[in-house]
Parts: structure tokens; C-alpha cells; sequence
């Protein structure tokens, strides 16, 4: 081979490399930590640069919208239930109606619970009753939908502790099978003070059949967290919370075989992987 050949088969190789380089970098922080296109997974999607804050809508609810640099970003929850293949989001006031993105697969474990209280596995009629009023409220919550900025989409972890039933699984109680597992559970004692993983509004406190002690936080553009089982309710409706402040204490109120906290994180009222949101998803 030639030297003028050699010469350009290299400077050929440096400028793919140079290309793959860029393409690897045009990855933002929020894209590297929270883009995990799977059932219950987050999708950062790509809106443009229009002017002014497009709107965007998936599956007939608003998502998050950001500035990610020079562009315009959705950040959006994929439900638990959804198949692999092209979803859709709708947006209004960017330079497409209409953008896909694919969705994955994604493996969730089963895990076997028994629980000595059957009423939390088969309620009685008032039981139920109660736990459709219960749930009424709390969808109303997950729903809210605040203008404005969060804070940070990088959220800590609400107690130091290990994660012990991650999100996901599919549950089945004395044989029992029931709604896969909406959270990420801490393994820490009673007492230990919870912590708001970012700053947010207070939503919604409760004592509920299921959750026990529950406390729902609003983090802004439908980014909410709920905490439950709580020994200790220290908060109450409409208090705001800095990043860090304590909200309550773990405990092991409602349906639960011991202290732990249960923590939810729901985006466009989709029950989403917390995991994702603390740098600790594994796929």
C-alpha cells in the first residue's frame, strides 16, 4: 500500500473515531441516568429547539418537559404492563404532532410473600370499601400535574439502607397472585428518619389499608414520590420540603411483614423504577 493510501485510511479511521466520540458525548447527564426504554422504564425524548416550551402527551396524559441544553426534552414514564415495540407521544408546539420511540423488554422476578393477616390478602366487603375510597385518593394524587421546573431529576436516596424488594416484582401472597410490586423497598429499622429526595410539596398523608402511613410528595410536572408503611408521620398537606428535610419515620404500618420503607416514584401517573432515579438500575 502506498503512503498517500496509508495516509488516508488513517485520517478515514480518526475522523469515524472522532464522529463515534461526538455521538457518545451528545449524550446529556439526564439522558445517561434516566433513558431506559423499558416497561416500567423512562424514555428521554428528543423535542427540538422550537422557541418556546413545546407540550407533550403520552398515552392521553402530560408529561415532563425540559431545557436539556439546546433542545427542548420529555421526560416520560412507560408503564409496567407495556409491550415491546413503538410508542407514541404526542406534542403541540414543536416541529412534529407526533414522535416514537421504542420500547424493550425488560425481566421481573416473582417472589413468594406470607402474610398471618388472610384480610390483607382476600378483604372482607367493609375492607374493600375502604380500600376503593383509599385508592381513589391516592390516584388523585399521582395525577397531579404542577408547572414549572423541578428542582432535580437526580434524586437521593430517601434512607441509607440496603434495597431490598426491588421494583417490578411480581408478587404473590399465600399463594396469592396480586399487582406486581409498585416501589423499591429499603431494609432499615423503625425510627429511621426518611429524607425528601428532592425538594417538593406535601400532597397527600394518609392511614391506609394497604400503605399504612403514607405520605405523597409533589416534585413538580407529574414527578411524585410516596413513601409508606411509616411508623411516624411528620409532615403534613401543603408543607413545603427542602431536599433533605424529614417527612417521617420508617415503621411497619398497612400490609407488611416488617420495617421497611417502600418508596414509589410515578411520572405522568406511571408507576416508574425509583432505582433509575438514584443511579442504581440494573437491567
Amino acid at each position: 500500500m502506498s503512503y498517500p493510501s496509508v495516509l488516508m485510511r488513517r485520517l478515514f479511521l480518526l475522523v469515524v473515531t472522532l464522529c463515534a466520540l461526538g455521538t457518545a458525548h451528545a449524550n446529556t447527564f439526564i439522558e445517561r441516568l434516566l433513558d431506559r426504554r423499558v416497561p416500567g422504564g423512562v424514555a428521554v425524548v428528543d423535542l427540538g429547539n422550537p422557541g418556546q416550551p413545546p407540550r407533550a402527551t403520552f398515552q392521553g396524559k402530560p408529561v415532563m418537559v425540559l431545557r436539556d441544553g439546546e433542545r427542548w426534552i420529555a421526560v416520560v414514564g412507560i408503564p409496567l404492563d407495556t409491550t415491546r415495540g413503538n410508542q407514541t407521544l404526542q406534542v403541540t408546539g414543536g416541529s412534529t404532532p407526533r414522535i416514537e420511540f421504542d420500547v424493550g423488554t425488560r425481566h421481573y422476578a416473582e417472589q413468594h410473600i406470607k402474610l398471618a393477616n388472610q384480610r390483607q390478602v382476600t378483604p372482607n366487603p367493609d375492607d374493600t370499601r375502604r380500600i376503593e375510597r383509599e385508592l381513589a385518593e391516592q390516584q388523585a394524587a399521582y395525577r397531579t400535574f404542577t408547572p414549572g421546573t423541578p428542582s432535580n431529576v437526580f434524586l437521593d436516596r430517601p434512607v441509607d439502607g440496603r434495597l431490598s424488594s426491588p421494583f417490578g416484582l411480581r408478587r404473590v401472597f399465600n399463594g396469592q397472585p396480586r399487582n406486581p410490586h409498585s416501589g423499591l423497598d429499603f431494609a432499615v429499622p423503625t425510627g429511621t428518619p426518611i429524607k425528601a429526595p428532592a425538594a417538593g410539596r406535601v400532597i397527600l398523608v394518609g392511614d391506609y389499608f394497604f400503605n399504612g402511613k403514607t405520605v405523597f410528595v409533589d416534585h413538580g410536572q407529574g414527578l411524585i414520590s410516596m413513601f409508606c408503611h411509616l411508623s411516624v408521620i411528620d409532615v403534613k398537606v401543603g408543607d413545603t420540603l427542602a431536599r433533605g428535610g424529614v417527612l417521617g419515620k420508617v415503621g411497619a404500618t398497612g400490609r407488611a411483614t416488617g420495617p421497611h420503607l417502600h418508596w414509589n416514584v410515578s411520572l405522568n401517573d406511571v408507576r416508574v423504577d425509583p432505582s433509575i432515579f438514584i443511579d442504581a438500575y440494573k437491567p
